[in-house]
């Protein structure tokens, strides 16, 4: 089987664990509050068709109306959600420096109760992406480099130290390609306890990158990354297909082939027991990764509809 080689990677703790991910804020620009966040929590764990959605991954730590801490936190103790939480490292020093005051701000003021939920946390976001040559001709923003990276992870670990989160796994989310640039990323690889990989057959135009190779696409690219990560586990931050948008190479966006790629890939992940975020239970800027287009598994509403877009089952 294609995805032999990670399932050695997921340790048992860890081995239920899948989620969405969540965004700060609305479509329209709207920060969300706790109530919004667990409405969200709530709906992904009611799906009609599957189960088991009772994980959050976050991008930031900052409430945006605020400058405190994400109110996604007291949301996730509310609704028993277990979080990946993400602080967001491509806007400065002195952004960063407020992530990780609201990082221990919340293990401070939560303890136990959050600490009991935190999977891991995850230093950035594509940041080494951003400022690749792919990244910088598709104008993706501001980002970091691997050593600045590395830089920041000891940071958040000497913030930690002697708080309720000071033994939870800090890595990094990036795509699958960058990771596998080790001549660029191996002091990265080398300090983080995970590796988080973005990896979506569907923008990958330079291959033959149809609906019916999609599976095959994602865990190649999945396992390519497994094999630079040496001992270190190896989670899908995010993966999805888009129900609308613009054809990509040889990928139609459309209902069917989301649900086609949920019940393949997201399947497969699934029974695998991989550590999974899937994009995404609603679209939200500015974390979708291409304006146009909508990976949302489920329609507009406040909370969430629990009724998906499409079928969400998986056949055993």
């Amino acid at each position: 089987m294609r995805f032999s080689t990670a399932l050695s990677l997921v340790t048992p703790a860890l081995a239920a664990t899948k989620g969405f991910n969540y965004g700060s804020t609305f479509s329209d620009g709207t920060i969300k509050h706790q109530s919004d966040f667990q409405g969200e929590f709530t709906s992904a764990q009611n799906l009609v068709g599957t189960s088991g959605f009772n994980s959050a991954r976050l991008y930031t730590m900052i409430q945006g109306d605020t400058g405190g801490v994400i109110e996604a936190i007291p949301a996730a103790i509310a609704t028993g959600t277990t979080l990946l939480l993400g602080l967001w490292a491509s806007a400065g020093q002195a952004d960063f420096n407020n992530e990780v005051a609201q990082l221990v701000a919340a293990a401070n003021t939560y303890g136990s109760s959050l600490a009991d939920l935190v999977v891991g946390i995850s230093v950035g976001s594509e940041d080494i992406y951003r400022v690749t040559p792919l990244g910088v001709a598709s104008n993706a923003g501001p980002g970091l480099d691997p050593e600045g990276l590395v830089n920041y992870i000891n940071q958040v670990r000497g913030a930690l130290a002697g708080t309720p989160l000071a033994s939870a796994m800090v890595g990094h989310v990036d795509t699958y390609n960058t990771w596998i640039n080790t001549t660029w990323t191996q002091p990265l690889i080398d300090s983080v306890d995970f590796l988080g990989v973005d990896a979506y057959p569907y923008y990958e135009s330079t291959k033959a990158n149809s609906i019916d190779n999609s599976m095959s696409t994602f865990w190649d690219d999945f396992n390519q990354v497994v094999a630079v990560a040496g001992s270190k586990g190896v989670w899908v931050t995010e993966t999805g297909w888009p129900n609308q948008g613009p054809t990509s190479g040889q990928a139609v966006a459309s209902i069917a082939n989301a649900e086609t790629y949920w019940q393949q890939t997201g399947c497969s992940l699934f029974a695998g027991n991989v550590m999974t975020w899937w994009f995404t239970l609603q679209d939200q800027q500015p974390v979708v990764p291409s304006s146009g287009v909508v990976f949302a598994v489920t329609g507009p509403g406040n909370p969430p509809p629990t009724t998906p877009l499409y079928d969400l089952s998986c056949s055993a």
